[in-house]
This record gives structure tokens, C-alpha cells and sequence, in this order.
């Protein structure tokens, strides 16, 4: 059986956010860590994980869905992608 996508949301002053993580894809680098260090974190598989979804700024959200290197990061506001 496949791993469920991981897919939490929150609210900002913005909207509606939602961070979606594809953990087929993910590859544990840890950009995600390195730019919003308080939203993500990587589970004992070495996959990411959002730990805490008010952590950081929406900015720094999207820079760590940019940052990724194999894109399994995806930020909607109000139903639309805005990362990467």
C-alpha cells in the first residue's frame, strides 16, 4: 500500500493556505527544513513532515516548496498553487 499524501492546512490572513506534501517523491534533503525550519521536519523515514502549521511566515512556506528539489512540496492559497 502507497503512503498517503500529506496534505494540512492553515489559515493566514491572506486566505485559506494549504501545504501538500508528496511523500513518494520526497528525498529528505531537508531544504524544506533549512527555510522554514518551525513548519517542517523530517519523520523517522527521512521523508518531510509538516510539524507545525503556524510556524513561519506564508514567505518562507513557499521558498521551502521552492527549494525543493524533487518539487514534492505544493502551497495553494484560496484553491490555487502559489508554490512552487
Amino acid at each position: 500500500m502507497e503512503p498517503p499524501v500529506e496534505n494540512l492546512t492553515r489559515l493566514s490572513v491572506m486566505g485559506e493556505i494549504q501545504i501538500k506534501i508528496d511523500r513518494q517523491t520526497c528525498m529528505g534533503s531537508g531544504n524544506c527544513q533549512f527555510w522554514a525550519p518551525s513548519v517542517f521536519d523530517l519523520d523517522d523515514d527521512g521523508v518531510a513532515v509538516v510539524v507545525e502549521v503556524e510556524g513561519d511566515p506564508e514567505e518562507k512556506v513557499v521558498l521551502a516548496a521552492r527549494g525543493c528539489p524533487t518539487q514534492s512540496i505544493t502551497v495553494f492559497r484560496d484553491g490555487e498553487q502559489i508554490g512552487p
